[in-house]
């Protein structure tokens, strides 16, 4: 899998962008919130990428944040969704917002993305709604605030937890201790997720 893509940006457009990497040019299909974050032409340029293979096509995927790719690996979960849907969904909202409406199961905001009805918003919701953790005005999300909060949160997710209980867990912890060392921290939440 090619997990990035660094080089010389060579062409930027709001749905793709072309990267010079040592002679080779390979072109990446982004949603625009990654466009938002692209540098100019000539600039050196880094995507994430995601490589989707078919039977009759092969594409590369770029994204400016991991968050990006997470949320767009998740969507192609879906059933129903392709490649270019989640690109499209990954456009139509950013990482933070898009995260809170599957979370809390708002219909209304999911539909307002072109291409997205109302069955596949159900969809998106009933099968990520475990998967993806509030973000915007969560305090149980908000584990980042004391150090190693995040770097336990993935250690738990690692070990097969869903992003939203790790966090929950790592919050909980953190609320009654912020010193504790990242060991501690990840094995008290591994006897509260239990």
């Amino acid at each position: 899998m090619i997990e990035f893509v660094r080089g010389t940006l060579v062409e930027k457009h709001p749905t793709h962008v072309v990267i010079d990497c040592h002679g080779v040019g390979y072109r990446l299909n982004i949603p625009v919130s990654s466009f938002a974050r692209t540098g100019e032409v000539g600039q050196e340029a880094r995507f994430l990428t995601y490589h989707h293979v078919r039977e009759d096509t092969e594409d590369l995927y770029g994204f400016a944040t991991s968050d990006e790719r997470e949320l767009f690996v998740l969507l192609l979960g879906v059933s129903g969704i392709g490649p270019k849907l989640a690109q499209t969904v990954l456009s139509g909202l950013p990482a933070a917002a898009l995260r809170d409406a599957i979370h809390s199961a708002d219909l209304a905001v999911l539909t307002r993305i072109p291409g997205v009805g109302r069955k596949t918003a159900e969809r998106m919701v009933v099968e990520l709604k475990d998967k993806v953790a509030r973000v915007a005005g969560d305090p149980e999300s908000e584990s980042g605030s004391a150090p190693g909060s995040d770097e336990a949160v993935k250690a738990l997710v690692a070990l097969g937890y869903n992003r939203f209980e790790a966090q929950k867990a790592v919050s909980s912890i953190r609320q009654k201790s912020r010193e504790l060392p990242l060991e501690d921290v990840v094995r008290a939440a591994l006897q509260s997720v239990r």
